[in-house]
């Protein structure tokens, strides 16, 4: 059986520094030579396996630590402050991550008649959880297929079949299982989030938002406060954050233009939920991201 050190070799000699897309079309792979300061993303639900090296992951108030020991899922997309905490030119941080397809998870549910609770607690947007040596091997396999580019379209789906079994054998089944099913509560979660990232720049209704999920507004901040650690609010406030933070890397837009591309009406109000978020004014801040080496963690 192939080892986390067979792992480690493959996405060496594969990836790049930093983030690193694949063939496999759902497969990322991750190097970084050195701990990085925090990094803002909005992760899509997927699997994150570290061969080599340790990351800290933090979303609201929760911390998420997780190494070669630990895998971690992430069930809806999220806003998440991630950090390399264990990485050198020697030995760098080494890691892959898979896109969960709830259809497969679904259908792989079904068929192995695994139980289904749709109605349930639905639990934090990320849990870590034990890896196993088949899950290890099995993700080894996912990587030879890089070298074997014909048979990617055959295998790779096959092996990642095998990984989600793998996952939905461990001890986060049920918590999984939500992610594919539409009636669930995480999924009523997940299209309120939908709906959120697709009218971000609007005044935020929690009415509009709760309708979307099929949910009333009470029982929508409660579950979906469980799920992200944010309020609907604080989400949509992280998301303007985040695409503003774009915007002043990437364009010559001022602070106060950003401040309206993104919904805000006040750019006052803006620059002070700016430097509370990423620790500097816009201008600042964007000066530094344009100085500094910002390596996307996995």
């Amino acid at each position: 059986m192939s080892t986390i050190q067979d792992l480690a070799g493959l996405i060496a000699r594969f990836a790049n520094e930093g983030a690193t897309a694949t063939a496999i079309p759902q497969l990322d792979l991750f190097k970084a030579s050195r701990v990085t300061a925090p990094i803002h993303a909005l992760y899509e639900s997927s699997v994150c396996i570290v061969a080599q090296g340790s990351k800290r992951s933090v979303v609201a108030d929760k911390v998420y630590t997780y190494d070669e020991a630990k895998y971690l899922v992430i069930k809806v997309d999220v806003p998440i402050i991630s950090e390399y905490i264990d990485a050198t030119p020697e030995r760098p941080f080494l890691g892959l991550r898979m896109k969960l397809d709830p259809s497969a998870i679904a259908a792989l549910m079904i068929e192995c008649r695994m139980e289904v609770v749709r109605n349930g607690d639905p639990g934090q947007a990320i849990v870590v959880s034990d890896v196993t040596a088949d899950l290890i091997d099995a993700s080894v396999r996912m990587l030879r297929l890089l070298d074997a580019p014909a048979d990617i379209a055959t295998l790779a789906p096959m092996i990642e079949r095998e990984i989600l079994y793998r996952l939905l054998q461990g001890e986060q089944t049920s918590k999984l299982g939500q992610i594919a099913f539409a009636d669930s509560r995480l999924q009523q979660v997940n299209r309120a989030i939908d709906w959120i990232k697709r009218n971000f720049r609007e005044p935020f209704s929690i009415e509009n938002a709760a309708s979307a999920a099929g949910m009333s507004s009470s029982a929508l901040h409660l579950h979906f406060k469980a799920v992200t650690s944010l309020t609907p609010l604080q989400y949509q406030k992280q998301l303007r954050l985040q695409e503003a933070r774009r915007l002043i890397l990437t364009t010559s837009m001022d602070a106060a233009a950003t401040a309206y591309n993104v919904g805000y009406e006040s750019p006052s109000q803006f620059s002070r939920e700016y430097r509370r978020l990423f620790g500097a004014p816009p201008a600042t801040d964007g000066r530094r991201l344009r100085t500094a080496d910002q390596t996307e963690p996995a």
